[in-house]
């Protein structure tokens, strides 16, 4: 596999944790030959204690890199279709559901609140699926209405460019067989077309209301039951 960094992101690798990582193996290196009591009486080249304090904080800023890496080449992976099970080797985790643990308490970039710790970022990840899932199972159980609601937006003309727009993704996600596909580019086109067309926009709205109440609903159920 070939991988492309960009010159900013070749520049960091370079400048910062590869040389990091040189001053620390210098270090290391000194002490592993040189630091013994034969070779102190004879040698005064020894790493010195601020040496090794320089090295335990440069290793401290390689640890931090690397971390904040991690979950990024693994959020790349997944995008590229990497399934969770191929990912758990190359993590060093036994099972799938381990990778994709470790991934959401490493991943600094996500909408959780401050100061939550990494359990509670998996707990509250787990809680946004299961609220996820239920507004999806609804819109699949509410297809006809869906479909409907969207055949009637995608019939409109004479709409403002950015309206337009948004009826069209809304006609992109009529072709798909899964009509949970419909909730976003609904909701999208619902807000645009309050002035013009609001009968149709409260429809889009009453339907924002329904999956918001059972992704919250649900998602503080899961957060009920695992307590």
């Amino acid at each position: 596999m070939t991988v492309t960094n960009t010159p900013d992101e070749t520049q960091v690798l370079d400048s910062s944790a590869s040389a990091a990582i040189a001053a620390v193996e210098e270090t290391v290196h000194h002490i592993a030959h040189q630091d013994t009591p034969a070779a102190r009486r004879q040698d005064t080249t020894n790493a010195s204690s601020d040496d090794i304090l320089a090295a335990l904080a440069g290793l401290r800023a390689v640890q931090d890199q690397l971390a904040a890496w991690e979950p990024l080449l693994i959020g790349a992976a997944r995008a590229r279709g990497t399934s969770w099970a191929a990912i758990a080797p190359a993590l060093g985790v036994a099972s799938r559901q381990a990778a994709e643990r470790r991934y959401l308490r490493l991943n600094p970039h996500t909408a959780d609140p401050a100061g939550m710790t990494g359990e509670e970022r998996v707990q509250a990840a787990r809680d946004r699926r299961a609220g996820d899932r239920a507004a999806n199972q609804w819109a699949r159980d509410s297809a006809p209405r869906l479909r409907r609601l969207a055949a009637q937006i995608t019939a409109l003309d004479d709409l403002e460019p950015t309206t337009q727009k948004a009826v069209d993704r809304v006609f992109d996600a009529l072709g798909d067989n899964d009509s949970a596909t419909l909730l976003t580019p609904l909701a999208d086109a619902g807000n645009r077309l309050q002035h013009s067309h609001p009968a149709l926009a409260e429809q889009a709205a009453d339907i924002t209301t329904t999956t918001n109440r059972l992704r919250h609903s649900t998602s503080h159920e899961a957060m009920r039951n695992d307590g």
